[in-house]
């Protein structure tokens, strides 16, 4: 008896703290189910299924926070679309998958192509098999039955810390991500005439107090292309800011496609013995943009004016190495 006693009360802290993990992970894109989902009845067995109006509320109310919608449905796609289309919410949904194959599948090609973690994924769906079977596979993926809809938009992990205007917008730059990702691949030419082709245009600044929202916003997404790993909170950004001992600067990119948001941010101790980024990250959407160069040689020109040495932190893990080459190749 005290064995059983000990286990169950083990799995009781593990399920507290699973519990306690996810109120803590913030979602960053909805996965929707269609049939009996977000509309009402089967599609292809009635082509007048109606769309739950309280399905239509959590998409527009989490869209205005800055978290992503996709589509993870067992459909006919062109039939299923053109029924999106029809309710006016085509639009609001990233790399949809509507297909034949299993949800799971699905999850992990939006989370691939979205380029974010499953554990900041949500799945909804009406049939306790379809959760179970994308369980199986993702556990940390945070499982919706139809009948949690109403609660949705209340509930922590769809709470972003801030609300910025560019989160606002994000949807509408993930789209405008993705015309670029279509015109690359059909691109006839060298990567570097693809990118003059783009119009690039680059700005670095001092971060005003206005830009502190995304800023934390980006020490704690991104991890990739972040040189040490450290995160900063708004009131730690706003304390640099505003100090004479540091620059925080940050870099907000467009194209003839439409606006990336702000994609950069270095953080630069000033000591008398020279200057050191304590931390350089860009966003992942411009991996391959070349922009972590064109950073530092605008560092390497503020230093030079100030006439002092330039160092930076480095700390390697095994998602960062883009980093360290990024400094390597502009040592």
């Amino acid at each position: 008896m005290g064995s059983d006693q000990s286990n169950r009360q083990a799995q009781e802290h593990e399920a507290a703290a699973n519990e306690e993990w996810r109120k803590e992970k913030k979602i960053k894109c909805l996965v929707w189910d269609l049939d009996n989902t977000l509309w009402t009845g089967v599609l292809l067995e009635d082509p007048q299924v109606a769309v739950r109006d309280e399905a239509v509320g959590v998409i527009r109310a989490l869209d205005d926070r800055g978290i992503l919608h996709s589509i993870a449905s067992r459909n006919d796609f062109d039939t299923a679309m053109a029924k999106l289309r029809e309710f006016g919410l085509h639009e609001f949904f990233i790399h949809p998958q509507i297909n034949w194959g299993a949800k799971s599948n699905s999850i992990g090609q939006i989370a691939e192509t979205i380029n974010i973690g499953t554990d900041t994924l949500a799945f909804i769906d009406d049939q306790p098999f379809e959760r179970d079977e994308v369980l199986s596979v993702f556990p940390e993926v945070q499982c919706y039955d139809v009948e949690d809809m109403a609660r949705i938009v209340d509930r922590p992990e769809m709470m972003p810390r801030f609300v910025s205007d560019e989160s606002r917008h994000r949807r509408t730059m993930m789209q405008a991500e993705i015309t670029r990702s279509q015109v690359e691949e059909s691109f006839d030419g060298a990567q570097d005439e693809f990118l003059a082709s783009l119009e690039m245009q680059l700005d670095i600044y001092p971060a005003r107090e206005r830009d502190l929202e995304r800023a934390e916003e980006l020490t704690l997404r991104t991890n990739q292309l972040n040189t040490t790993g450290r995160t900063y909170s708004y009131d730690e950004l706003d304390k640099f800011r505003t100090s004479d001992n540091y620059h925080v600067l940050v870099a907000r990119l467009r194209d003839k496609y439409g606006s990336y948001g702000t994609i950069g941010l270095a953080l630069v101790e000033k000591r008398e013995q020279g200057w050191w980024i304590r931390l350089l990250l860009m966003s992942c959407r411009v991996m391959n943009r070349g922009i972590g160069g064109v950073i530092i040689t605008h560092i390497r020109q503020l230093a030079r004016d100030a006439q002092v040495q330039l160092f930076a932190d480095m700390v390697m893990n095994d998602r960062n190495r883009m980093m360290y080459m990024t400094y390597k190749f502009n040592h």
